[in-house]
Order: C-alpha cells, then structure tokens, then sequence
C-alpha cells in the first residue's frame, strides 16, 4: 500500500431527517427523506471518535477548513477539491470598538478566500462532493457570490457548471464567472423566479442541481466559520472554562439563512464535544427592501411571508422567499435570545464608508449590511458593549459598486502646461467635486471649519478622533494631552472647534471649561469664550456636573454613543 493510500482519511456519514429521526448512509445526492417525506435532513457523524481523536490529530494539521473533516460529509478525502479555502484571520475592530465603546468587536475576514467571499467554502465542500458521487455537469443559481467559487472549483474539478444569474448581478461579476468557463445564463427576474428557472432547466435535462440551504453540502460548509471562530477567540480574549470559545455574539446578513444555520450546528456539535459550553446568540440582518424574515418575526409568523418585488441595491442578499431556514432561525432566536433587524442601503452604504475610513477595511455591501445592522443593535441597547461580538465580513468589495462613490469620486488634476505645474508647485489648491452627504456638506463650509483642537488624555481616543475629522475634510488639527497644555493651546491657535475631554489628570475638563469662558480676550474679532465646546466624555455625569456644564458648552457626546457621522454633524453645527 502506499504512503498515499496510508495517509488517506475516509469515514462515515449519516442523513438524519428532523421530522421522523430516520437514518441512512450518505452515499448519494438525497433530496427527501426515504421513509417520511421529509425536506430537511441533517448530516450525522461519529462523534465519539471525533471527541476521542480531535484533541491529538488537531495539532499537527493546517488551519483551513479541511481541518475539521472529521465532520464534514466528504467521507474520501481524494476527491477533495481545494484552493487553499478556510483558516481566515479572526480580527479586531479596533477603531470600530474606540468609537462605539465596544472592546470586544471582532470580524471573521472571509475577504481572503480564493474568490473573496465565504461562498469558496461552500463551492470546496460542495464541488468535493459532487465530484465523490461522480456528478460531471450541475446547475446553481446565484446572485453573484456562489457563482463565481462554483465556477473556479468546478474548473478545477473538472465539472462543467451552468450559472443562472438575476439580470440585476453586476456585469463584472458575471465575466469573471464566464472567465473560469462556466457558462452564463441571464434571468431577467428576481433571485426567486432565476431559481426556478434553473430548476426547471435541470430537471428537462437531467443534470445534477445544487439545492442552497437544503442541500446537506452547502449547510455543513458554513460550520466551519464557526469551527475556527471557536478555536480562534481564545487567542484574542483569552482561555474559558473549555477549550475553545463561543462568541456572545454572532452578526451576518443573511438572504436565505445558510450562514446562520450552519453556525448554529456548529456550535451545537462543539458543545456536544465539550470545546465550548454555550450557545452563541444570532443577530440575522437583511436589507430593508427585501426583509422577508425580519418582517415575518415581528408579526409573529412561525413561516416567512415572501418579498414578491425585492428593492434594495445589495443584490447579493435579495432573496424574497427565504425557505426552510427561517423557521429554524426564528424558533432558535426566539428560544435562545438573539435579533432579527433590517438596515436601509444608506445605512449599509454608511457603514461600508466607516469601515474602509476607521480600520481600513474595505467589503462588499452585504457585508457592510452586517455591520450597519450591529451598528443599530448596539443603539438599541439589544447587544450590550460589553458583550464579545463577530460580525462576518463575508465578502470584498472589488470592483467598487458604482453607486457607493458616486460620479465624482476623484480628484481630478489636468497639467496642460508648465505655467500649471507651478501653479501646483506654490502652493494653489485644486478644485475639487464635492461628494455625498455630510462631507459634501463640511467641503462646501466655504472656511468656516478650518481648525479643530482635540483635549484628550488617551492617546488612542486622540488618534481616534484625529482620523475621523482626517477623512472628512482637510482641517489643521491641534493635539493636547491634559488641560493645561489645552488651555494654553487654545489660547494659541484659537481653533474653530473644541473637541474636549472631561477625565483628565491635573486639570480636568470641567476646569478647562470655566477658564475658556472666562476667557475674553479677543484674536481678529472672536474672543476665546465664543469658541464651540464639544464635550466627548465617558464619564457619566451627576446631577451637579450637568449643572456645572450647563450654558457652557454646545454639545455633550457620550463616548461609545456616537459614530463618527454623528459626531461631525454636531461640528457642522457648531461652527455654522
């Protein structure tokens, strides 16, 4: 025999069906259940032999999906088709967590797959198994993502792929899945009827399908985002009383559900397992142009009423008829505790603004959607700041959508002589367009925000705030690291804007406070009095303490209670 062969892992799988409890091998594609009728069935594993051999032959593998394949239903390791999928970094929001008072916001950046989403699991795991049950043509329909990892693993493979694409898919994406060979079938309709349609397409010539959510290799797939979640936290926030760790939370736009159900498996089998010794909450967030599920639970529905006419821009999650998925998400959320929450496509876009411009991020919207969905959970006080967070970062965002940056996103600079470049080389400014929103308005301030100066101890809310106002606008901006040196930079500069702390060693805010409004000492026309006080504090005042800030400053801003919008539409404000 050799060392191959040796080496080579296999095991046994079982379909179990959730509505009867009856078992069968795993051999072959299953869409009911043989005895009942049933729709969903789950794949079972020797869980014994796992929590026995885990521990020892975990050690030496590499961290990628494949890692935890004792419970995946590939049961020959040779038909495996793999580019490297899985093992992403677990990451802290770091700048994210300073601005909302969250210490323990992290994202699972599955931005580093082959394709650049978390789909390349589920195109690895599910192409594996096609290719293990002899599968040479299949069909899958798509709003992009699925689309383009099935049609790099299926080329790997060797496994011709029909996509069906909704016409509303970006052209790029869909070149990219023409590039690796698969071909392309535009369905001008929703996701829903592009299913259907594929379907219907499979069915008239026999070739094999791939059923989303209720197929066992698409739902399996998903759990090993959990699996390196869990072996991954303890790293970050140190050990538990077990193993590996589950999160407080876990946050992820969600279309048809796969993501979160998958996890939730995940979690059950490593409990089951003694790895972790509780359950994660769900936070499942759509789009609020196509929000079958969160509608749904707010009625109280036990199934999802259908989003028949889809309008959101984030195509990628714009499944109107979720499926199966929502009456397991909505019994789980209900029982454990956990959100369901829509977020509007400004909001989405928004988010995927302060991502890219505090922690240098950049993501696809659905993955924005994710994060503008925890950023209105936290507001609502549903997930609390002290709780541990994972926010999936399913995807990247290149190409960038069009419509995220609007027609003039750039600076643009013509140099048609030499009388121009030393224009440049004096210093003249160049003209530029005006964007979207609050910075359109702040560059259109004509002046009258030109300096801000920031009072603060810590030197990591300085920097903080530095880099908000830093991608807003061009402002000179002061630093001071206790009050008295605050007080006298003031004096000094005579900014236009005071950002100010209240907990400061020596002199405190409120100190600094009652000197600059004492203060009537006039620079070209403007005493230091006049000048605008915003107080970003974390201290929670007494009554007295508002009393002593009362008439004298323009606006106290809670720390951890703002987003950087927020903070500069007061500065807006202020200085007008």
């Amino acid at each position: 025999m050799s060392s191959m062969e040796q080496n080579r892992f296999r095991h046994q799988v079982w379909l179990e069906c959730a509505a009867c409890g009856y078992r069968a091998p795993f051999t072959r594609s299953v869409e009911i259940c043989e005895r009942c009728g049933g729709e969903w069935l789950d794949a079972r594993y020797d869980y014994d032999r796992v929590k026995e051999q885990w521990p020892a032959i975990l050690r030496d593998r590499p961290f990628d999906m494949w890692r935890y394949r004792e419970l995946l239903p590939l049961r020959d390791d040779v038909h495996r088709v793999t580019m490297g999928e899985g093992g992403t970094p677990l990451l802290p929001a770091t700048n994210l967590g300073l601005m909302l008072g969250c210490p323990h916001i992290y994202f699972k950046d599955e931005r580093q797959g082959p394709t650049g989403s978390f789909k390349d699991r589920q195109a690895s795991l599910a192409i594996s198994v096609m290719k293990e049950q002899g599968v040479t043509e299949a069909v899958v329909a798509s709003t992009g993502n699925v689309a383009i990892s099935y049609s790099a693993y299926s080329a790997l493979a060797g496994i011709k792929m029909w996509t069906f694409l909704t016409s509303l898919v970006p052209s790029d994406k869909m070149q990219e899945v023409a590039l690796y060979g698969s071909e392309v079938i535009k369905v001008t309709a929703t996701y829903d009827q592009t299913k259907k349609v594929a379907a219907d397409f499979a069915a008239r010539r026999g070739i094999f399908r791939d059923r989303g959510i209720r197929g066992i290799s698409a739902r399996e797939s998903m759990k090993t985002v959990a699996f390196e979640i869990a072996e991954q936290l303890p790293l970050l926030i140190g050990p538990g009383d077990t193993p590996w760790r589950a999160p407080d939370w876990y946050v992820q736009a969600v279309s048809g559900g796969m993501g979160p159900v998958g996890v939730w498996k995940a979690f059950e089998e490593l409990k089951m397992l003694g790895l972790v010794d509780r359950m994660p909450k769900l936070a499942c967030i759509q789009a609020a142009g196509c929000a079958p599920m969160v509608r749904s639970f707010e009625k109280g529905l036990e199934e999802a009423e259908p989003v028949l006419n889809p309008q959101t821009r984030v195509i990628t999650i714009a499944t109107g008829t979720p499926g199966p998925a929502y009456v397991f998400l909505s019994r789980t959320i209900r029982e454990y505790g956990g959100a369901f929450e829509a977020v509007t496509d400004e909001e989405t876009f928004r988010a995927m603004h302060v991502m890219a411009k505090l922690d240098g991020v950049s993501m696809e919207p659905a993955a924005a959607t994710a994060f503008a969905g925890f950023f209105k959970l936290i507001s609502k006080g549903v997930i609390r700041r002290d709780e541990v967070v994972v926010v999936n970062c399913s995807g990247h965002t290149f190409p960038v959508e069009k419509h995220l940056l609007g027609d003039e996103w750039a600076r643009t600079l013509e140099v048609p002589t030499q009388v121009a470049m030393e224009a440049i080389e004096v210093g003249e400014r160049v003209e530029t367009h005006p964007t979207e929103g609050l910075l359109g308005s702040l560059e259109q301030l004509n002046g009258r925000v030109q300096s801000i100066a920031i009072i603060e101890d810590d030197p990591q809310a300085r920097l903080l705030l530095r880099r908000i106002l830093q991608t807003r606008g061009e402002y000179r901006i002061f630093e001071a690291p206790d009050g008295a040196t605050g007080l006298d930079l003031v004096r000094r500069e005579r900014p236009d804007v005071i950002l100010l702390d209240l907990m400061m060693p020596g002199m405190d805010g409120f100190e600094v406070l009652e000197a600059l409004k004492a203060d009537e000492s006039e620079q070209g026309g403007r005493s230091v009095s006049e000048i605008p006080v915003i107080v970003v504090s974390a201290k929670e005042l007494t009554t007295a303490e508002r009393e002593r800030l009362s008439g004298r400053i323009d606006m106290l801003m809670q720390k951890g209670s703002f987003t950087d919008e927020e903070l500069l539409e007061e500065i807006l404000k202020r200085a007008s």
